[in-house]
């Protein structure tokens, strides 16, 4: 059992972690990396990488046979499979075993167990883990689940067995939309999981998501290291995480620590795992899932025990015992943790692909930042599109969550749109700061916040936009020692605006409709710009190519695009009939056919990027002419994938 070189089968900020403290314990590390990773950060990080194929999943980080091949070209005698990909793949854990190499996790029938939603349950009843009411039954008959579900009673929630991450999940609120959503998710299940398999459970209205780290050992010892709050949700997917849950009472703790580690018990489970729960108002726990892998939001869990869960795991691995007993496990302060995502808020979060021009994150005491970014890197369409975890611990809540904005605001990534904005508003929101949330929270009271919709460029923005691009060293005619008002025309998203600039040394005045704003220059590098409008001196971070600018703003990443001096657009017309790309991705449906007619706001294809499925719609009424693209072809942002002729 005992190994001395260990292979980590992910890749990004998770492998990056998982090697750092390998290393620190004196284990030699391997990557392995796709072709679209062959200049990541966790392949710098290693001491040897190997490729292991083409960028798509299913051919390298999905790969069993490439990944146990890899072991044996590196003399790997251990595997650690990180979180999501095969890390949870009872096929992965046998082949690992069959090749003599330790897989650094539970045992596969345990995996193979929690991994059904619909086995697990039905194993938690028979624990004594206390379990929402519902149908976890083998009849999968569409009919026959909405038979189950009347007698149930509405709102229910519809699960893929197999699931994950909010992907073939449904609310159902009423009778007349079963069918539909029992339909939906489990086609969503089929193309995620491959796996259709359902169960529905009873609607545990604005619950507390409260999930508990439990770990155990081959020497039969279990402890649980106490509960992490995940409440704050979107679209059943976590936003915030933090530890301790701001309503847990001691005695709380306890019953569910001790209901966790019957859990585990039960299958006889070894290393980390994370039970997780919903919490009434009342104080009712009901059993969630069993996730048999290291989370996401396990930082959070390190900084309030001061313990390396990672260190744990490979101990355990290793065939040592827990290194600590119930009774010596102690929690301090609060940690909090977020995580930062390239994708769009103000595009209902659409994943963002590109280059990432520049990212830079927050230095800062008590801070943790875990990412596999390099300053200057590529958000590809393969892969889920978080950049980066930011964690930081404090004595208090109200100090954590202080420090926690403070920290993603000063973290630059510029190239890409991220959840920055949204991420600070939402630290900062009163509701949040004084920890009265539950699973709705953010569709209940944040919809309407100004990271979630496009903002017109303010005019100290227009004037620090102008300033760096009529820098007297990029362009003769403002440096002619006149102070001349001359046109800038610029591009931001779709929309078009010109401003008149004047420019006299280091002060420069822009004027849109009438108003003027006025910005002195104080400093300006190639990375940060520092000035003084209305008496306050400020600074933005920006990156600037040519006629492209990036800045850090105030409501979220903004790219301008200088269009002076470009002859006049002809294309790219709102409803002309040819639907293009929102984003990178591949199709995974057409739902029309050349000949037919459509109706604007109809779905037209499906298209999927980093396992997000995104809807594209008709932006006319018309005829299908053209079909450019086939099922499962990846396709670029702003790609034509099909052609409308308008109705006249």
């Amino acid at each position: 059992m005992a190994f001395s070189k260990v292979l980590v089968a992910n890749r990004g900020e998770i492998a990056v972690r998982v090697m750092k403290t390998a290393k620190a314990m004196g284990y030699a590390t391997v990557a392995v990396y796709s072709d679209a990773d062959r200049n990541a950060r966790h392949v710098h990080v290693a001491d040897e990488a190997v490729n292991i194929g083409a960028s798509k999943v299913s051919e390298s980080y999905l790969s069993i046979e490439k990944i146990i091949d890899a072991c044996k070209k590196t003399g790997a005698d251990a595997v650690h499979p990180g979180y999501g990909f095969l890390s949870e793949n009872t096929d992965f854990a046998a082949a690992c075993a069959e090749h003599g190499i330790v897989f650094i996790g539970p045992p596969a029938a345990a995996i193979e167990l929690m991994g059904s939603k619909r086995l697990s349950k039905i194993a938690m009843i028979a624990a004594g883990v206390p379990c929402v009411p519902g149908y976890a039954g083998d009849q999968q008959d569409i009919d026959y689940l909405a038979q189950q579900a009347d007698q149930i009673g509405y709102p229910l929630m519809v699960k893929a067995s197999a699931g994950g991450g909010g992907r073939g999940m449904r609310l159902v609120e009423r009778a007349t939309d079963i069918i539909e959503a029992l339909k939906t998710a489990r086609s969503e299940a089929e193309n995620a999981f491959g796996s259709g398999e359902l169960i529905l459970e009873k609607a545990v209205i604005a619950p507390r998501h409260v999930e508990i780290q439990v770990f155990g050992d081959i020497h039969g010892n279990y402890v649980y290291l106490f509960e992490r709050d995940c409440s704050i949700q979107r679209r059943h997917q976590k936003v915030v995480e933090e530890a301790p849950c701001p309503v847990m009472t001691e005695d709380l703790r306890q019953k569910m620590g001790e209901a966790a580690v019957a859990a585990a018990r039960s299958c006889a489970y070894v290393g980390a795992g994370t039970v997780e729960f919903l919490l009434d108002a009342s104080g009712e726990f009901y059993f969630l899932e069993m996730n048999t892998r290291l989370q996401v939001e396990h930082p959070v869990t390190e900084m309030i025990t001061g313990l390396d869960l990672v260190e744990w795991q490979l101990r355990v691995a290793n065939g040592e015992t827990l290194p600590l007993q119930q009774d010596q496990l102690t929690l301090n302060g609060h940690a909090i943790e977020v995580r930062l995502y390239a994708e769009d808020p103000r595009q209902d979060f659409l994943p963002q692909t590109g280059k990432v021009l520049r990212w830079q994150a927050a230095q800062l005491p008590n801070v943790r930042i875990d990412h596999g970014m390099m300053p200057t890197d590529e958000i590809s369409p393969f892969y889920d599109p978080m950049v980066a975890k930011i964690i930081v611990h404090a004595q208090t809540r109200q100090d954590a969550i202080r420090l926690l904005a403070r920290a993603v605001d000063d973290c630059v990534l510029l190239g890409v749109n991220s959840n920055k904005q949204f991420l600070v508003n939402l630290l900062r929101h009163p509701i949040i700061v004084a920890g009265e949330t539950n699973t709705a929270f953010i569709q209940e009271h944040f919809q309407q916040d100004v990271s979630l919709h496009p903002q017109n460029l303010s005019l100290e923005n227009l004037a620090i936009v102008a300033a760096l691009f009529t820098d007297a060293s990029s362009n003769s005619s403002w440096n002619t020692g006149i102070a001349l008002a001359l046109p800038l025309k610029l591009k931001v998203d779709e929309q078009q605006l010109q401003v008149l600039v004047k420019r006299d040394q280091n002060v420069v005045s822009v004027e849109l409709c009438g108003q003027i704003q006025n910005i002195e220059l104080v400093e300006q590098t190639a990375q940060q710009l520092i000035y003084i409008c209305e008496g306050v001196r400020r600074k933005i971070d920006y990156v600037q190519q040519g006629d492209l600018l990036y800045l850090d703003g105030q409501h979220g990443n903004i790219q301008v695009h200088n269009i002076t001096y470009l002859p006049p657009e002809t294309a790219d017309v709102a409803g002309d009939g040819m639907i293009r790309a929102p984003m990178d991705g591949a199709m995974i449906n057409i739902l029309v056919n050349k000949g037919d007619t459509v109706s604007k706001g109809q779905t037209l294809i499906v298209l999927e990027a980093m396992k997000i499925q995104q809807q594209i719609k008709s932006d006319v009424d018309g005829v299908v002419e053209e079909i450019i693209p086939q099922i499962g072809q990846q396709v670029k942002k702003r790609q034509v994938l099909l052609n409308i002729q308008a109705d006249v």
